[in-house]
């Protein structure tokens, strides 16, 4: 096991129990002793944006990225800095990395509604609304949904 997989293992343990505040410097001193590791980088960043350090966690998050993670941390790395780029308002660098992790991710239908979010920001209603009533079609088990499912996706394609 790497040296510094068990502190990262007890820190988001702390941070899962509320401490979240403190976690951030536990975070930064251990990203300052392993500048290399995409799983650090990954977590400082999820943890400045619950604090609502948008700014400061975008270097991270790509960080994490360039660094290189798993699939499922990779996702959620494209979908945090996604969503942390629409909330500083970067707009089409947000539906640049939302549309990537759409690509990279198909089954991943959150990259749909968080570009949906993108989209209407950028003045994009159509494909905002087309984005969520397809990603509502698809995901649904709603009986009222589920029995208009083809009327709502022709609709969704018509916008």
């Amino acid at each position: 096991m790497s040296a510094w997989k068990p502190e990262l293992e007890a820190i988001i343990g702390a941070r899962h129990g509320g401490q979240v505040e403190h976690v951030l410097g536990l975070l930064q001193k251990l990203d300052a002793r392993f500048p290399n590791v995409a799983e650090i980088a990954y977590q400082l960043a999820w943890t400045c944006d619950v604090l609502g350090r948008a700014a400061e966690a975008i270097p991270h998050y790509e960080r994490a990225l360039t660094l290189g993670l798993a699939p499922n941390d990779h996702a959620g790395a494209l979908l945090g800095l996604g969503s942390t780029l629409r909330a500083t308002g970067e707009f089409a660098r947000s539906a640049e990395i939302l549309r990537s992790g759409q690509h990279l991710f198909p089954d991943h239908r959150e990259f749909d509604v968080f570009l949906a979010l993108t989209a209407h920001d950028l003045g994009q209603h159509a494909e905002a609304t087309k984005l969520l009533l397809l990603a509502l079609v698809d995901t649904s088990e709603d009986p009222g949904i589920t029995t208009y499912q083809r009327a709502l996706r022709f609709q969704a394609h018509r916008l």
